[in-house]
């Protein structure tokens, strides 16, 4: 079989959740939209479900997949409904819906409901891609506030640039957000991720944690406060010595400067690996630090062996311990984000 594994610790996800509930002070969603990040939403909500306030995914069939495996936590729908059909699959699997425009407020609103509807009404408070103008809002709010139905509403906004302190549109949105909410009584939430470790003036009720859920920084660096829950791991299958000025891979793009050693591994671009994340993107190799040499390919690519005891068998780190993703991301110009929700081929085995 193939030697390439993703290692999921759900010890890990479990630290880094009470971690950032610890640092947020008030109740947390859980962000396992994406199937977790590629971590696997069944495996990692199973892990979480004694202590998450709550879980946030990004669609219907994602909630039900959930439930349907036992998962009684409260499940917010961070997009809301795509067709107003759906409010009955809402209303049968106890599920909190997202309201961001005028006809999923009138489809909720019109719907025979069996069951009191807590809602997240979201605000655009500035990032401009779903929610209510703030204009609008406490005119919706008031709107499901009249429905009897209607239990609880949540509001909450989405900020744009809360990964990028010194950009200054988080406070913007801050208060923007803290306007179009003045006069209407109920919880709020508004911190994500970068919002709960850098934004204190943004924790309210309801916290939503995503990527540092997973122990990754979002501000692209190291935090020492999380732990990664992912460590992906390949194996040396192959070896050779490349004399100097010799190409190697896909285009010839790389050429050794002095006699190489040349490990061949067991993971590409079909796994998930960026393939922009070729020549100088980390690795590590038995523990110690090397690099990715020429081109990623389909199902394999080459590192630089370095010591003696390096080669044929010996364990790859592509990314988690020893190898930040951050580093990854950053080689291949892309963010943690996408590579994480890209893996694929790989063994998973969850570590409790």
């Amino acid at each position: 079989m193939r030697p390439l594994q993703a290692e999921i610790r759900l010890d890990y996800l479990r630290y880094n959740y009470q971690t950032l509930k610890n640092i947020h002070g008030n109740k947390l969603l859980a962000v396992i939209k994406a199937n977790a990040y590629g971590h696997g939403a069944v495996r990692c909500a199973h892990a979480l479900a004694d202590l998450a306030d709550g879980f946030a995914v990004a669609a219907l069939e994602e909630a039900v997949e959930l439930r349907e495996s036992g998962i009684g936590n409260p499940i917010v729908l961070l997009e809301g409904v795509f067709d107003v059909a759906e409010y009955a699959h809402i209303d049968k699997y106890k599920l909190w819906p997202a309201v961001g425009n005028q006809w999923q407020l009138e489809g909720l609103v019109h719907h025979e409901w069996r069951n009191p509807v807590t809602v997240w009404l979201k605000m655009d408070s500035g990032m401009h891609r779903a929610g209510f103008f703030p204009h609008n809002y406490a005119a919706a709010y008031t709107a499901l506030r009249q429905c009897k139905h209607v239990a609880d509403i949540v509001k909450f906004s989405h900020f744009a640039c809360a990964d990028e302190p010194e950009n200054g549109m988080t406070e913007m949105q801050v208060e923007a957000f803290d306007l179009g909410c003045e006069g209407l009584v109920g919880e709020e939430s508004l911190a994500n991720s970068p919002a709960v470790l850098n934004v204190p003036e943004a924790y309210r009720d309801w916290g939503r944690v995503g990527l540092a859920l997973y122990g990754v920084s979002p501000f692209g660096s190291t935090d020492e406060r999380l732990k990664p829950v992912m460590r992906l791991t390949s194996r040396v299958f192959g070896e050779r010595v490349l004399q100097p000025h010799s190409p190697i891979g896909y285009g010839a793009t790389f050429y050794t400067s002095k006699s190489t050693r040349v490990g061949l591994i067991a993971c590409g671009y079909a796994d998930g690996y960026p393939r922009r994340a070729s020549t100088g993107s980390p690795v590590a190799i038995e523990g110690k630090r090397s690099r990715v040499i020429g081109r990623v390919s389909m199902d394999m690519m080459t590192v630089e062996l370095d010591a003696a005891q390096e080669g044929l068998g010996c364990e790859v780190e592509l990314w988690g311990d020893t190898v930040n993703i951050n580093e990854v991301a950053e080689a291949a110009g892309t963010i943690a984000y996408e590579i994480l929700c890209n893996v694929k081929r790989a063994k998973f085995t969850y570590y409790e």
